[in-house]
Parts: structure tokens; C-alpha cells; sequence
């Protein structure tokens, strides 16, 4: 038997329950015949004034998740779409790999996390070797990013921590702000401009900058529902979010 509405696809999708910005922006994405079914994982509004207290913040979803992945997959979804980023890159690829693997294990199902999906994003478009990239998050985290790009062979340029003091701030970092430090940060040397931090919304205004700046601009929350879907042979072309979901 197949489900009425998700007779393509049935993705459970994982969140931090503070945050506001995966749950719309990946509906928005969603090709007829793939339903979303949102879980979140549950912590506090915690306040992440300073490096220690946020990576203490993105442990508590850390250990959130696998009460999420066993709430959503009593839906019996087909495949499991990460709606958090920060705790994806922590440990280079060898980390990601292994906390990918980990959760798959207690689902049963595949999986998209958004470090890996970047790559394969990168990967997708071509050319890509210096990257800047923005994020909600503070100095440590970035070094975390740093790093996992470098396991990859892309060399991060310049890179902006915004330093949200709450983990609902994140989803009230204004476009304004966002253009703002991309247009700090882009100049010839850069071939592609990346953002994380899945509560940031960007990734409608992603899709105008790669329009304006005529380079590749990638938003987390894009690239890892685009990785979803192509990962389940869904190749819909998706209009407003960039050339991953309309061209790729």
C-alpha cells in the first residue's frame, strides 16, 4: 500500500525544537507527492553568549536527536532529512560520518545531513574551490566548519560568526544583515558563498544573491533537501531557491 499524499517520498524531518525556519522554508521545496513530517528535538531557548556556552547548546541537541529520529519514524518514513547543522561538522568528515551513521542505525532509514549535502552540492555545481561562508553561530563553530571543508579540499576565504544570542534570534537575523556581510565578504577570489546555520533563513534570498553576484550561493536548508530528493531519484526541478533545486 502506498501512502495517499507521500506516494513518492514520506521524509522525516529533524529540527531543534526553537527553531522556526526549516519547517517552512523546506514545505516551500516540496514537489507534489513528497510529504515532510516535521519531529522536533527538544531543548531550551539556551542563551549562547560566548563560545563554551553554545557548543554546550549544540550538545543538548545532540543528545536530543535520537528521541526525535524514534518519535518521527513511528510515521514510518522513507528517509530522514537533518533540519540541524552546527553538531554535522563537528569532527571533520570522519565525525560526520560517524554521527550520520549512528542515526541511521536507530532509524533503519538513509539519511541527509548538511554538511555532507554542502559537498555534494559543491560537487554538483563544479568548479568550486574557495568558499566563504556565514553562520548564526560563534568562533568555535566556525573553526568547526572550517575544518570540515578542508577535509573536503575547499579552502575557506573569510567566514562570518553573527553570534545570536538565543537560538530564536537565529530566525531574526534580517536579509538586510544577511546582504550586508555577503557583500563584505565576496570578491573575485571567492567561487562560492555558503551559508549554515539551518535556523538562518536564507534560502529564497540565496537564490536572488546567485542571481545578482553570478556565483554560486548555497543555503544549508537547500542543499540538504535538495540531496534528499535526488538521494530518492526525485529530480523536480524546484524554482526561487537556486540553480541546485532548478537546474541540478
Amino acid at each position: 500500500m502506498t501512502d495517499i499524499l507521500g506516494y513518492r517520498a514520506k521524509f522525516g524531518v529533524l529540527g531543534p525544537s526553537t527553531n522556526t525556519t526549516v519547517q517552512p522554508e523546506m514545505d516551500e521545496m516540496r514537489p507534489a507527492g513528497v510529504t515532510n513530517h516535521y519531529s522536533r528535538i527538544i531543548v531550551d531557548n539556551a542563551n549562547a553568549l560566548s563560545d563554551e556556552t553554545f557548543l554546550k547548546g549544540t550538545a543538548l541537541i545532540d543528545q536530543g536527536t535520537v528521541d526525535a529520529v524514534r518519535g518521527v519514524m513511528t510515521c514510518a518514513p522513507d528517509y530522514l532529512v537533518m533540519g540541524m547543522s552546527a553538531i554535522t561538522f563537528y569532527g571533520g568528515a570522519k565525525g560526520a560520518e560517524q554521527w550520520q551513521s549512528n542515526i541511521e542505525e536507530v532509524a533503519g532509514v538513509k539519511s541527509s545531513i548538511g554538511s555532507v549535502s554542502v559537498v555534494e552540492a559543491f560537487k554538483a555545481i563544479g568548479g568550486i574551490k574557495k568558499v566563504a561562508f556565514l553562520s548564526p553561530y560563534y568562533p568555535v563553530a566556525n573553526t568547526e566548519v572550517r575544518n570540515f571543508l578542508s577535509d573536503y579540499g575547499f579552502e575557506t576565504v573569510a567566514d562570518h560568526p553573527f553570534r545570536a544570542p538565543t537560538w530564536t534570534a537565529i530566525a531574526e537575523i534580517t536579509h538586510k544583515q544577511v546582504r550586508e556581510v555577503v557583500e563584505q565578504m565576496n570578491d573575485d577570489n571567492v567561487d562560492a558563498i555558503l551559508q549554515v546555520g539551518t535556523n538562518l533563513c536564507m534560502a529564497r534570498l540565496a537564490g536572488r544573491l546567485e542571481q545578482e553576484l553570478n556565483k554560486p550561493v548555497v543555503a544549508i536548508n537547500t542543499a540538504t533537501y535538495w540531496h534528499a530528493l535526488r538521494a530518492n531519484g526525485i529530480t523536480d526541478k524546484v524554482s526561487g531557491f537556486g540553480r541546485l533545486l532548478e537546474e541540478l
